[in-house]
């Protein structure tokens, strides 16, 4: 009798989540809809999965990382913030976070994710928006790929280099800063190969989306760019330097906001990104590194690369940093 009542009791323990989420869902679908303002593209696969599955409507809203912050805290202060849900890299959203702008809710859907991704009661980490060097396989031999980030500055890659502009591009200065924090052991070392990639004479473009272009043309022959494109590009030739350092990225982070129209939905919608079918689909129809256990992009060696979250720059390191990278660039 004591084995059949403790039975009965995990039985019921195991319905009650169920039973809330259904109770959440009927809320959400009274609502009707769910708004998701975004950095990251390509998603309107789970957007549209989302409603078939859960009869409440995903409406995706694409705005970049540049404009994110400004558009975000100006439709809050005048009170016309229609977003349900907020997406962008982890220092996007703790900005975002100081201003009020974002809502507690910690989704049992990242109950399985790592201790770390939980930020706090607000922020959710997903994933990492991972660089690497990504090459032309028609035009560089795999054993001619960089095997260390220092190869970059050697002299068979002068003038075939694309990289998004390190002045004034947050991510690659953060990632040119992540080189220096966890891959070279001094900062003498770290300079040194800044003067040689610098002396490369890089094509510089203004974020990560154009640096495949010239890669596919082969007009340049290797992009410091990031690794989804061999899945959102192919059937272009590309493939990925496996380098034997880590390779780094800013955290995507995703929050419901504080003053959302529709918050049931907007907790159903973060439920649902974070499932196991969604980042799925976000790893491989996008080639997103996503954070849910087990799950990697379709890409040939990523699963056993080490992929690490680097460290948030404030608004003052970016522009220190980008200030003297203009000048070791010589960006005009």
């Amino acid at each position: 009798m004591k084995k059949l009542l403790a039975a009965l009791c995990v039985l019921c323990a195991a319905a009650q989540p169920q039973a809330q989420d259904k109770a959440q869902l009927d809320k959400a679908r009274a609502e009707g809809k769910a708004s998701f303002y975004a950095n990251i593209t390509a998603v309107e696969p789970i957007i549209k999965a989302f409603t078939a599955d859960t009869g409440v409507t995903g409406e995706y809203t694409r705005i970049s990382t540049s404009k994110f912050v400004a558009t975000m805290i100006t439709e809050f202060e005048a009170g016309k913030l229609m977003a349900d849900v907020v997406q962008a890299p982890l220092p996007v959203l703790d900005l975002l976070k100081d201003k009020s702008v974002l809502a507690s809710y910690r989704s049992p859907a990242a109950a399985g994710y790592p201790e770390w991704t939980r930020k706090d009661d607000k922020v959710q980490i997903f994933g990492i928006e991972y660089v690497a060097l990504i090459y032309n396989k028609e035009k560089v031999k795999a054993a001619d790929a960089p095997k260390r980030y220092e190869d970059l500055t050697l002299p068979k890659w002068k003038d075939k280099i694309v990289m998004p502009n390190p002045a004034n591009h947050a991510t690659t200065i953060s990632w040119l800063v992540g080189l220096k924090e966890n891959v070279f052991k001094t900062e003498a070392e770290w300079r040194t190969f800044l003067q040689g990639l610098a002396a490369n004479k890089p094509m510089f473009v203004a974020s990560f989306g154009p640096t495949p272009a010239p890669i596919e043309s082969g007009e340049k022959l290797i992009a410091i760019s990031m690794p989804k494109y061999i899945v959102t590009k192919a059937p272009a030739p590309l493939d990925w330097a496996r380098v034997s350092q880590p390779l780094m990225g800013t955290p995507r982070a995703i929050a419901v906001a504080s003053k959302a129209p529709h918050p049931a939905a907007a907790r159903a919608f973060i439920d649902y990104w974070l499932s196991k079918k969604s980042m799925e689909m976000l790893a491989k129809d996008v080639g997103e590194y996503v954070l849910a256990p087990g799950i990697y992009p379709p890409i040939d060696g990523i699963k056993e690369a080490k992929v690490i979250a680097i460290r948030e720059l404030s608004d003052a390191e970016i522009q220190k940093w980008g200030a003297e990278f203009k000048k070791i660039f010589d960006v005009k």
